[in-house]
């Protein structure tokens, strides 16, 4: 009889384990995590195929999965955590081996750039994930919540003003997203907040912040300087090496497990404010963790790579209609969707001009998303009837 039991309740386990792992394996989600990571791979190797040292795409490919860098953690150490944090973790004191030169090329100039747009898009897609969710809105993004704009005025002051500390911009940008979207809270609030006045809230201080943003660009007198500012208020990926990735890495890694950990929380807010109280949620700490979470994931994007826009409102869009609205699977869907959109759009960005132009110059990965996003945009205004509430 013991036996019996102990059979059935490890079917029981087993059936528990499955159910809460099970969705992993959802066909759609399987699909859409493939085709993210083919595109992501075949940008990247375009990424890395180009530039003033030129090489085939089979020599990039060579280059990539060159041995003496993947099977050397060393090497894999010292791009990721930096040298001196890689001799103290493996308490190696010598020369690091010699790497080929198209290796050297492809892993600590090239490949950065595509790492750096993958972590920008993860960040984006999950905070605009987030604040969709909390909002019940799906027109909401960090642009619309004033998280962006805090975070251009802050860069456009500290160029224009304070320009000895310019080599904090990451940081400062940072902390203007956060402070903007805690404006918006404070005006939202009235005994409480709601979708409703937090999204107006955020139009407001949007609205403000862009006409401050406007008004510093007549104090520039250094061409240098607005050309500088436009790079990073329209995003850019130009010029992004490891120290982007070591900067934004930690960051996406606790902005992307607090959104996992919260996507149940996300899936009772989009059923209504009484049904969540009634289930015993509360409300206000709860939209203001997750509302962090999204401030945070969107502060690490914004500190490498500048306001890029549309991705955080369009990638949630893409993923929901492509996998359901059930936030476990928004949300890692927007892990890798977000990816395969920035990479794919940073081909665009570095390459565009060449194709069209034969100039051989860039422009900014943002105007790249805004050219994509706004007809996408307009694709789905045109297909639901009723956009706005989620």
């Amino acid at each position: 009889m013991s036996g019996g039991q102990s059979v059935a309740g490890g079917g029981a386990a087993k059936r528990s384990e499955d159910g809460r792992i099970g969705w992993l394996f959802d066909p759609k989600l399987v699909s859409v995590a493939l085709a993210s990571v083919a595109v992501v791979v075949a940008g990247g190797l375009v990424q890395v195929s180009f530039g003033a040292y030129s090489m085939t795409v089979v020599e990039a490919w060579r280059a990539v999965l060159d041995p003496a860098v993947l099977l050397d953690p060393r090497w894999l150490l010292n791009f990721l955590v930096g040298e001196g944090l890689m001799r103290s973790i493996t308490g190696f004191q010598g020369e690091l081996p010699e790497l080929a030169h198209t290796t050297l090329i492809v892993w600590d100039i090239r490949l950065p750039r595509v790492f750096v747009a993958a972590i920008v898009g993860m960040n984006l897609g999950v905070s605009g994930a987030i604040f969709q969710a909390v909002t019940r809105n799906e027109l909401a993004s960090p642009f619309i919540l004033g998280v962006s704009s805090g975070a251009g005025l802050m860069i456009l002051l500290t160029l224009v003003v304070f320009g000895g500390l310019t080599a904090f911009l990451p940081l400062i940008a940072a902390l203007g997203g956060a402070v903007a979207f805690l404006i918006v809270y404070a005006i939202a609030w009235k005994n409480g907040t709601s979708p409703v006045r937090l999204v107006l809230a955020g139009v407001i201080v949007g609205t403000v912040f862009n006409s401050l943003q406007t008004g510093l660009f007549f104090f520039a007198d250094d061409i240098g300087v607005v050309q500088s500012a436009i790079q990073w208020t329209t995003g850019s990926l130009t010029g992004t090496d490891w120290e982007q990735v070591r900067m934004a890495l930690p960051w996406t890694v606790v902005a992307v497990v607090l959104s996992l950990a919260g996507s149940r929380q996300l899936n009772l807010l989009l059923l209504g404010e009484q049904t969540a109280k009634s289930l015993g949620m509360s409300i206000e700490k709860v939209r203001f963790a997750l509302s962090g979470v999204a401030v945070l994931a969107a502060a690490a994007s914004i500190a490498v790579a500048g306001i890029v826009s549309f991705v955080g409102l369009i990638v949630p869009h893409m993923v929901r209609n492509l996998v359901g609205s059930d936030y476990k699977r928004v949300i890692v869907g927007c892990l890798f969707v977000g990816p395969a959109l920035m990479v794919g759009a940073d081909v665009g960005a570095r390459l565009g001009m060449s194709v069209l132009t034969g100039a051989d110059s860039q422009i900014p990965v943002g105007i790249v998303t805004g050219l994509v996003g706004g007809p996408y945009f307009l694709y789905l205004m045109r297909r639901q009837q009723n956009m706005g509430e989620l």
